[in-house]
């Protein structure tokens, strides 16, 4: 069953290694301004905003990662869980403020990755 945890907290790590790489380094980009739907003159205003929006992205990653990889398995699943909780809360935010789609491209995945912890 920690399989299961493992690739749920890794594939929520792996979108925001995505994320990070979208809004630090696509954000201008034709991609990057497709996928946020913006205009280059938006982007351009706010390119500072997404870069630093992407850092805190890596920064999530960055915990579950270390959590994953922690070499005591309860502190690991602890550090887990605070940081697909801070995920879920930003997920839920979003989806909330920004576009809906946020809160199942990520707070789907982290919510299914806290109940593999706490369940399974």
């Amino acid at each position: 069953m920690d399989y299961v945890l493992i690739v749920l907290t890794s594939l929520v790590a792996i979108e925001h290694i995505y994320f990070l790489y979208l809004e630090m380094f696509l954000w201008t980009k034709p991609k990057g301004l497709r996928i946020f739907g913006l205009s280059a003159e938006k982007a351009a205003i706010t390119r500072g905003l997404a870069a630093n929006q992407g850092l805190y992205n890596g920064f999530l990653a960055a915990g579950l990662i270390w959590g994953l990889f922690y070499p005591d398995k309860l502190v690991g699943t602890q550090i887990q869980l605070f940081f697909l909780i801070c995920v879920l809360v930003a997920a839920v935010f979003g989806g909330l403020t920004v576009k809906r789609s946020i809160l199942y491209i990520q707070g789907l995945p982290a919510a299914l990755a806290i109940m593999a912890l706490l369940f399974i």
